[in-house]
């Protein structure tokens, strides 16, 4: 009798032990999508938050999404959580869903679908058009601006002349080079600080962006050491080599317009890009920002604005 009662314990420990964990994943709504991102997330439930080793999403164009695809992961255990997705195509089609990994499983939640929007669309006073691209809360222009006009239809000042250039204290601009047709399309103008310090140079309802404009971006894009990098064009069809880190995931697509410096100079064609920043450091110098070949980071510097740099026009809050 009492071995009769042994075995039947021994065979209720075994039974317990071998009882599986009940472990509920769902996938949270997705919200906030945009061209390049959208945020996904999920809730995890479990008896033993413990052995929840690892959580997150899960994402791909295909529609059965697994952790074999493009996933990001949020801690561990149970409760909500929600993950910021970036690096998608404008109008595109995406399948997400979260994930619960234990020691001996992977478990999903429910698939669910949501198509990314397109980009939008801006133009100047001189009708020239541009792409806009939402990242984050903000609302960019795709293409460095190219205007020789004012919003209120005042002419810009071009100025080819080196040595007029470099005793300048009005605003100007120029091509790079002043060459327009090789350049315009593709660069955009280098406009002076003077310029930028009119606040007209934007289109009706966007401006160039301040120093904490452009923070925001950057933290939205991972922080300034990998900005840069989701910020510039892949490949070296413009950029030289190496051109590391970069990938565009933001559709930011930056381009190394170079500048021309205060002395009349032109530079940096191909290696680097240089963005103004309408905050001023002193009388005489503004911050800017600057993407170069060799590495993902974006520079924030502060230099003479007499130096010719690209603008990006960020839309107004509304």
């Amino acid at each position: 009798m009492l071995l009769l009662f042994f075995i039947c314990l021994l065979l209720s420990l075994i039974t317990c032990r071998n009882k599986p964990e009940q472990i509920n994943v769902s996938t949270t709504e997705v919200r906030n999508v945009t061209q390049s991102g959208a945020v996904a997330g999920g809730q995890v439930n479990a008896a033993r938050p413990g052995s929840v080793v690892s959580r997150g999403i899960c994402w791909s164009t295909g529609p059965n999404p697994s952790i074999r695809d493009k996933s990001e992961k949020s801690g561990s255990g149970t409760g909500n959580y929600f993950i910021s997705i970036i690096g998608l195509r404008p109008e595109t089609e995406y399948f997400t869903r979260a994930f619960a990994i234990t020691v001996s499983d992977t478990l999903y939640g429910e698939i669910i679908k949501f198509v990314t929007t397109d980009f939008g669309i801006v133009s100047d006073i001189d009708d020239n058009v541009y792409r806009t691209i939402t990242i984050g809360t903000q609302t960019w222009m795709v293409k460095n601006l190219a205007t020789k006009r004012y919003k209120d239809g005042t002419a810009v000042r071009t100025v080819t002349d080196s040595a007029e250039w470099a005793s300048l204290n009005t605003p100007a601009f120029c091509w790079y080079n002043n060459d327009e047709e090789t350049y315009k399309s593709s660069y955009g103008a280098l406009y002076n600080g003077y310029t930028v310090n009119s606040g007209k140079i934007c289109p009706e309802g966007w401006h160039v962006p301040t120093n904490a404009d452009w923070d925001i971006l950057a933290a939205n894009l991972g922080g300034e050491n990998i900005a840069g990098g989701r910020m510039k064009e892949a490949g070296t069809s413009r950029w030289v080599r190496p051109n590391n880190g970069a990938n565009n995931s933001s559709n930011f697509t930056a381009l190394p317009g170079g500048l021309r410096y205060h002395d009349g100079n032109f530079r940096d064609l191909g290696f680097g890009g240089y963005w103004w920043s309408s905050t001023q450091y002193s009388d005489s110098r503004a911050y800017f920002r600057f993407i170069f070949h060799e590495d993902s980071t974006i520079y924030k510097f502060n230099n003479l604005i007499r130096n010719g740099f690209s603008i990006r026009c960020l839309k107004d809050k509304q």
